[in-house]
């Protein structure tokens, strides 16, 4: 009974050790091949719980997921100017043929990214020959990038593989030539300063005349209508002055003789030698008849 009881155990052991070789999951990044004695006999790229036979049959899963293909180092490419430049890109691709990758590549990335960079190369030879520095900077790098996309994505599926996009990060000038540039652009900003300062100061030599201008013309109004108005007054002045003699001759004559009186004797020190029969006394003499001696 015993010796059934472990029989049984190891039965059931082996049966599942069997059936745990003969099953084999595969989720939605990964796809499958199944191989029998090293031939592939199925693929499985829809996920879920599949078997196989043990000791007979293999299964290999494969990333199907985008992977992102960086170049180690900036690549030099020759524009139509002849002018080397220093190109950095990268490559999003997958798998999209498992059969076909396994057969072409063995199903090594390395092998896939080596054919992939080989092809993205020469392409973005071909494209950069074809346009000057300002154009794959930024005049035509868009288009740049999708013809590249496609001409590679046309040759990778030879290997089972498709590529999602293509693109630049980064298009410098060699370093032999970048110190050229910047020269050059310095003397250009130089060239640009001194003939915005040389219009800046013409501008200014032009506004400070028409200020001067506007000046004089306002002073020489302001002094028009200065010298009009004083006229205006001093004829007002004689009008009044000539309708109060006419009103009244007598205290007309008798002011204008005090007025000429305070002038000249406002202070103690003051010393006129004059007749003292002169007009100049005449209200000292006789106050009131003004008007008799002054005819």
């Amino acid at each position: 009974m015993k010796r059934a009881t472990i029989v049984v155990f190891v039965v059931a052991l082996v049966a599942l050790v069997v059936l745990s070789m003969s099953v084999y999951t595969v989720d939605q990044r990964k796809a499958a091949i199944k191989f029998q004695l090293g031939e592939v006999i199925d693929v499985q790229t829809k996920p879920g719980l599949y078997f196989m036979v043990p000791f007979v049959q293999n299964v290999r899963l494969y990333d199907t997921r985008i992977q992102t293909m960086e170049p180690r180092d900036p690549e030099r490419f020759l524009t139509s100017e002849n002018r080397n430049v220093l190109v950095d890109s990268f490559v999003k691709w997958k798998v999209i043929d498992v059969r076909q990758y396994y057969v072409s590549v063995r199903g090594d990335p390395l092998q896939a990214e080596a054919r992939i960079a080989q092809t993205v190369n020469d392409a973005l030879r071909a494209e950069f020959a074809k346009r000057t520095v300002h154009d794959v900077v930024s005049g035509e790098r868009d288009k740049i990038m999708a013809v590249v996309a496609r001409r590679v994505d046309e040759d990778v599926h030879r290997i089972g593989v498709g590529v999602v996009d293509v693109r630049l990060k980064r298009v410098d000038f060699v370093p032999e030539i970048s110190s050229d540039v910047y020269r050059r652009m310095e003397s250009e900003r130089k060239r640009v300063a001194n003939e915005l300062r040389a219009t800046g100061q013409a501008e200014g030599e032009k506004i400070k005349a028409d200020a001067d201008r506007q000046r004089q013309i306002i002073v020489a109004d302001a002094y028009r209508d200065a010298q009009r108005i004083k006229g205006e007054g001093d004829a007002q002045a004689s009008r009044i002055y000539a309708e109060a003699f006419g009103k009244n001759p007598e205290f007309f004559s008798f002011y204008r003789s005090m007025e000429a009186y305070r002038q000249s004797l406002h202070s103690k020190s003051d010393v006129m030698v004059l007749e003292p029969s002169s007009d100049f006394f005449k209200y000292f003499r006789s106050p009131g008849r003004g008007k008799a001696s002054g005819q």
